[in-house]
């Protein structure tokens, strides 16, 4: 309906800034999960990395290696603890992109519901104005079968 050509115009944006919205919240999930399965993979290498140090390896080794096992853990720790600090980023980027396509929803369902409203709105108008137009029509017949009696079919 052409009255309502701005909202329906104003709807499809609406949905188009949300399908980003989400198609970003889906990217920050990804990554996030991607993240955390790289953390895991320097968490398991680093406990592989002790076990088998622990594991008999060590005896008999020269100080020198023993020097550069630790300060190995310790570069891998390091790299355990940046990564956990990329996890905490990605995660507040994931719950922005999740607010952001709230709002989103949220902007688009308000646009939904005055369209809603406004069609309603606008049959209630046609709905009478066609019963103005059926009560004028029935008038007017009644009138005119009125006229077309008598005075004695009258009483």
């Amino acid at each position: 309906m052409p009255q309502f050509r701005a909202l329906t115009l104003a709807i499809e944006q609406a949905t188009r800034q949300r399908d980003d919205q989400a198609r970003r919240h889906g990217q920050t999930i990804r990554t996030l999960d991607y993240a955390k399965g790289q953390l895991a993979q320097l968490q398991n290498y680093s406990s592989d990395t002790d076990a088998r140090w622990i594991g008999g390896h060590a005896l008999g080794l020269s100080a020198e290696l023993i020097k550069h096992h630790y300060l190995f853990m310790d570069r891998l720790q390091n790299a355990v603890t940046m990564q956990q600090g990329v996890i905490g980023n990605l995660e507040r980027q994931r719950d922005l992109a999740h607010q952001s396509l709230l709002q989103a929803e949220y902007r688009l369902a308000g646009f939904k519901q005055v369209l809603k409203t406004r069609r309603a709105a606008q049959q209630v108008v046609v709905q009478r104005r066609e019963q103005r137009a059926t009560d004028e029509f029935a008038a007017n017949r009644h009138a005119r079968n009125r006229a077309l009696l008598t005075p004695e079919e009258i009483l």
